[in-house]
């Protein structure tokens, strides 16, 4: 594997493209990527603010070390449509702004400071992918991933696909084809070692082959004793490679699985095993910094979506993620539907040929992720193309037999020439525009594909659009929020046919201004931009096992005048309990069971408490007082969760929640939640008071120092200054005064 050094640090950032920035290093403003062009308001951001030309210069000294080697230049991604210049001398060019660039250096550079410039264009440029037509998303601009330096021998291992055949039989088999880096085209002659590695560090296996071409396949076979990758247990196993030629030792190492995915006519199965697919969408942006967030943020959001939203399953929408993001969710067994650029439009020759090409990007990046499962090979939700269609899957077939491809559309019988039939089911909440069908869930999938018998299915898409809903809004719409996300899972848990749901979406994001809510946000997220929950998101983290995490959520402000009419019932309680109890102004306590008449198929239907359950005068009426109700939930018979819903909420404590208490000196952020909280330590939907934020210390704010509260929360992110020592947030709110939280930057917390 090439020696890697990270250079993120010493950029000057200019605004323009001005030839003589390729000839000489100028002043600029200091930067550390991951950097975003121009930072943008929470809301109502002027959408072509960024689609300008932006220059990066950094001075790069050849290290003594590297002569005799290949040097390489690699950016992990830059938006978009990036020329990459060595001492004003043009060296790559790339114009997919989520897959990574490399330009060899070998040969080019010369003793002393040596100028590296960076020329990108943020324009929606109508020849690149996804541009060309309106996109609901922002793509922001700037060099917004990492940037490497690559040091490797003259002969060296360029990578290896690795795959896991039969991972059901009784002794496994590695079989890997490695593929060499020879820019020089030396003669190739010695041999590559593997050794198979398990997660305790424990050798498995070894094998060594002669190597006389720049491919060469390798299998490890009769292995015993091996842990299949899976959602619950993701076994990581590491193949290093060690290549031996006279021109030097080369190493190499990749993580991998072993695991089987099979989607049939009966569902999908995970090594065999049938695993009903929940999940949602994700945009990889952020408030203010668009995608620039670097390799902490990309991690704690695969944790969101496992384990505070109790997800299997992510869809990157709609492009390849950071290579971090799903480092991780191969860590924490999070399956992963990984799929092109692009939305609702399809260009012209040139445009189709880039696609094309970001077909093989995205593979060969990627292959190596026992979390993805399958590739998305078709422009999310465009029209039929056959030609253009039929080559992306034969690319992608090309490349990677192990893994199907899938074809995101809205369209319904659009030809299917995948192996995944994938559809965006927006048919709840069709009903409102009137017509003889009622409040459906889901169609049936052969009036979808339009064919006369059963395909591998998934519903990709439900929701979102058809119902936004803003943590701010009222009681009501949360509510219809909450039962539309728990009507089209317990339809998919239902129908053994369907593969699963991945709803739209998981976070609020800021979009163009032709979609979203007028203000530049499409609040289809179960979670807000800052990844504070919604009600809905307990629809999705109630269906988990309660030995992973007890939920008990009840979809209520508690208020009597906040519904129409008054009052609260019916109460939906998001929990995986047994049953919940409810205890309210003194009346006798009831234990409720959850409503598996309304929700038969999933795992952990919602307790309803209704009118029901108690008598009119115990009700009280419209006038009289308001009293505090309690909640507990129960597990076999014990009680597991308690939740409080005072009759008079007193604002009373604003809590400072940062995600960890310690961060890396070099490279790290972290978000930091703000919440107001009632007497019972639950928030105050409706508090909307700004707060300040100051950072001091060994880290920086990014954003405003001035945040408006919405939905009793506000977030902000710090990122690491590259020095330890403490970090001191100050938060000021008039109500509940100024408060300090203490945090570390030190080497060790990263």
């Amino acid at each position: 594997m090439p020696h890697t050094t990270n250079i993120n640090t010493d950029w000057q950032f200019h605004e323009g493209d001005a030839p003589e920035l390729r000839q000489q290093a100028r002043r600029g403003r200091a930067v550390t990527l991951p950097h975003n062009a121009v930072d943008l308001p929470y809301n109502h951001a002027d959408q072509t603010a960024y689609q300008r030309r932006y220059t990066y210069q950094k001075l790069i000294r050849p290290d003594p070390a590297w002569d005799g080697q290949e040097v390489t230049l690699r950016f992990d991604a830059v938006m978009a449509d990036a020329r990459i210049y060595l001492n004003g001398t043009e060296i790559a060019a790339h114009k997919d702004g989520y897959t990574p660039i490399h330009a060899r250096l070998t040969d080019r550079l010369r003793p002393g400071d040596n100028l590296l410039t960076v020329v990108l264009d943020g324009t929606e440029n109508p020849e690149i992918p996804p541009f060309g037509g309106q996109i609901d998303y922002l793509t922001y601009a700037g060099i917004y991933r990492d940037a490497w330096i690559e040091v490797a021998p003259a002969l060296s291992i360029a990578g290896a696909k690795v795959e896991t055949p039969d991972v059901l039989a009784a002794e496994k088999t590695v079989h890997a084809v490695v593929t060499l880096a020879n820019a020089c085209d030396q003669e190739i002659e010695g041999r590559i070692t593997a050794e198979l590695i398990d997660r305790g560090g424990r050798t498995v296996a070894t094998a060594t082959v002669p190597v006389s071409e720049a491919r060469v396949a390798i299998d490890l076979a009769g292995l015993k004793d091996i842990a299949l990758w899976d959602v619950k247990d993701p076994a990581l196993y590491t193949l290093s490679l060690v290549l031996e030629t006279a021109h030097g030792r080369d190493g190499w190492s990749t993580q991998f699985g072993f695991r089987s995915v099979d989607f049939t006519t009966d569902g999908f199965r995970l090594n065999g095993k049938p695993l009903k697919i929940r999940g949602l969408n994700r945009h990889q942006s952020f408030p203010h910094v668009g995608y620039a967030l670097p390799r902490a943020a990309q991690e704690r959001d695969a944790e969101i979506l496992r384990y505070e939203l109790g997800c299997n399953t992510v869809r990157s929408s709609h492009y390849p993620p950071s290579p971090w993001f799903l480092d991780h969710c191969d860590r924490i067994g999070l399956l992963v539907l990984e799929e092109i650029p692009g939305w609702q439009h399809i260009g012209g020759s040139v445009w189709k040929a880039e696609s094309v090409r970001n077909v093989e990007r995205m593979i060969r990046r990627d292959w190596n992720h026992p979390s993805v499962i399958m590739w998305g090979v078709r422009i999310n939700e465009s029209p039929d193309d056959h030609a253009f269609y039929a080559k992306t899957n034969r690319v992608a077939r090309a490349l990677d037999t192990t893994r199907p491809t899938g074809g995101i559309r809205c369209i319904a019988e659009s030809e299917f020439l995948e192996d995944v039939y994938t559809m965006n089911d927006f048919v709840l909440g069709s009903h409102e525009l009137g017509g003889n069908r009622g409040r459906t869930p889901l169609r049936p999938q052969r009036e979808v594909t339009g064919l006369g018998h059963d395909v591998p299915y998934l519903v990709t898409e439900y929701n979102g659009h058809m119902f936004p809903t803003k943590s701010t809004d009222n009681e009501l719409r949360q509510n219809e929020h909450v039962l539309r996300h728990l009507e089209v899972m317990d339809a998919a848990y239902g129908d053994s046919a369907v593969a699963g749901c991945i709803g739209w979406c998981a976070f609020d994001y800021n979009t163009h201004a032709d979609f979203g809510s007028g203000d530049g946000i499409c609040y289809h997220g179960v979670m807000d931009m800052y990844r504070e929950p919604k009600f809905a998101a307990y629809a999705y983290a109630s269906q988990t096992e309660p030995s992973e995490r007890v939920v008990m959520e009840p979809v209520t402000h508690y208020a009597r005048g906040e519904r129409n009419i008054g009052g609260i019932f019916p109460l939906i309680v998001l929990t995986n309990c047994d049953e919940v109890e409810i205890r309210y102004a003194g009346t006798a306590p009831r234990r409720i069971k959850p409503d598996r008449e309304a929700f038969p198929h999933l795992p952990h239907p919602p307790v309803i408490i209704d009118r029901k359950h108690f008598t009119d005068a115990e009700l009280g009426e419209w006038g009289e007082r308001w009293e505090t109700t309690a909640l507990t939930g129960y597990l076999d018979g014990a009680a597991v969760a308690e939740c409080l819903l005072p009759a008079r909420k007193i604002p009373s404590a604003l809590e400072i929640a940062p995600d960890r208490t310690a961060m890396a000196p070099k490279g790290d952020c972290l978000r930091v939640m703000v919440r107001a909280l009632d007497q019972a330590g639950r928030k105050l939907p409706y508090f909307s008071e700004p707060i300040e934020v100051e950072v001091s210390g060994a880290a920086r704010r990014l954003g405003p120092a001035l945040l408006a509260m919405q939905g009793g929360s506000v977030g902000f992110w710090i990122e690491s200054s590259g020095r330890e020592g403490p970090v001191e947030l100050q938060i000021t709110s008039q109500r509940f005064g100024r408060q300090s939280v203490g945090l570390l930057s030190k080497e060790d917390a990263g």
